[in-house]
């Protein structure tokens, strides 16, 4: 019970200091900045738009803070129910339809050629090789979701909705 309490302290914490001051960003905002990062990424900032699927992408995973040139910060991993109360903050502060991203515009972020975590690290700098949530239930076993493990770049449908995985926030463009 005390480490669900931390871990609800310590995400409330870090969407209080993301954007200037507030928990989504930390750098100035003076002027957008936009660059191709490759055929299927824009980088925008602290955001990421996928042109394939068609969403913007949070650069850092829940807990870091983009400084401008990398996401620094530990990675706080949540439950769903702390998803949902950290989905209310970042759409607060941020504006937006701010959500957990379906299993394949996760699973569209998989790089199988990257080495040590299979995502595009110019794009998400600092992610962590393990599982992200997603926000799909697992049709075959329902107390289930779906995540997709940077690590391997695979798919699991394994997890409870109670446990703490890391989180990558999304929304439509």
């Amino acid at each position: 019970m005390l480490r669900h309490i931390t871990n609800i302290y310590r995400a409330l914490l870090f969407l209080g200091l993301l954007v200037g001051g507030g928990f989504f960003y930390s750098g100035q905002v003076a002027a957008s900045s936009t660059s191709s990062v490759n055929g299927q990424f824009l980088a925008r900032d602290h955001l990421i738009i996928d042109l394939q699927s068609g969403v913007e992408w949070m650069r850092c995973s829940v807990g870091q803070q983009w400084d401008g040139s990398s996401c620094t910060g530990d990675i706080i991993r949540l439950s769903h129910a702390d998803i949902a109360k950290a989905i209310v903050l970042a759409n607060e502060q941020l504006g937006g339809a701010w959500r957990l991203p379906s299993r394949a515009e996760l699973e569209g972020l998989v790089c199988e050629k990257c080495a040590d975590v299979k995502i595009h690290p110019k794009s998400f700098p600092q992610t962590a090789a393990e599982p992200y949530w997603t926000g799909e239930v697992n049709g075959f076993a329902a107390r289930h979701f779906w995540s997709v493990n940077f690590m391997t770049g695979y798919t699991y449908g394994r997890f409870f909705p109670q446990q703490e995985l890391a989180v990558r926030l999304v929304r439509d463009r």
